[in-house]
C-alpha cells in the first residue's frame, strides 16, 4: 500500500487536527474543574463570614429591642427629649456599628432589618410625644410592647429562616 506524499501530509494534517482538539477540549475541561474548586474554595471561605454577619445582624436586633435597651438604657434626666435622645443615638450607634454587614446578608433581609429599625424608632417617637416625663415614657413604652411583639422580632424571624437556606 503506497502512498503518495500528499495523502500522508493530509493523514498528518488529519491526526493533527484531531489531536489539536482533543487536547483543546482537556485544557477545557481541566480549565472547568478548576473553576468549580476555586468556587468551592470560595464559597467555603465566605460561608464563616456571611454566618458571622447574620449573627451580629442578631445582636443588632436584640440590641435595640425596645424592652431590653430600656432597660439597658436608663435616662439621665427627667427630661422625655433627653431620653428619646439617648434612645435614638444608641440606635444610631449600633446601626453604623453594623452597617457594613449587609454586603454579606441578602437585600430582603437587609430591608427587614431597615423596616424593623424604623418602626422601633417611630414608636419611641410616638410614645415621647405624648409623655409628661423620662419615667412616664418608660412606662408606655413598656405597655406598648407588653401586648405586641416589636419590629425586632420579625426581623429576628426573617434572619433565621435566611440562616437556614444557607445552612
Amino acid at each position: 500500500m503506497d502512498f503518495s506524499f500528499l495523502e500522508i501530509i493530509g493523514i498528518i494534517l488529519i491526526l493533527g487536527i484531531i489531536g489539536f482538539y482533543f487536547l483543546k477540549l482537556d485544557t477545557k475541561t481541566k480549565n472547568d474543574q478548576q473553576k468549580i474548586e476555586l468556587f468551592a474554595d470560595r464559597k467555603k471561605e465566605a460561608l464563616p463570614i456571611k454566618l458571622q454577619a447574620y449573627e451580629r445582624m442578631l445582636l443588632f436586633c436584640e440590641r435595640i429591642n425596645p424592652i431590653k435597651m430600656l432597660v439597658r438604657v436608663k435616662p439621665k434626666s427627667d427630661i422625655v427629649d433627653e431620653y428619646l435622645y439617648l434612645l435614638l443615638q444608641n440606635i444610631e450607634q449600633e446601626f453604623e456599628h453594623n452597617l457594613v454587614q449587609q454586603l454579606y446578608i441578602s437585600d430582603e433581609c437587609w430591608n427587614v432589618i431597615i423596616t424593623s429599625k424604623s418602626a422601633i424608632i417611630n414608636k419611641l417617637k410616638q410614645a415621647a410625644s405624648t409623655s409628661k416625663n423620662a419615667q412616664d415614657f418608660r412606662e408606655k413604652m413598656m405597655l406598648v410592647y407588653q401586648n405586641t411583639s416589636p419590629a425586632t422580632d420579625t426581623a429576628i424571624a426573617y434572619l433565621k429562616k435566611d440562616i437556614k437556606k444557607i445552612i
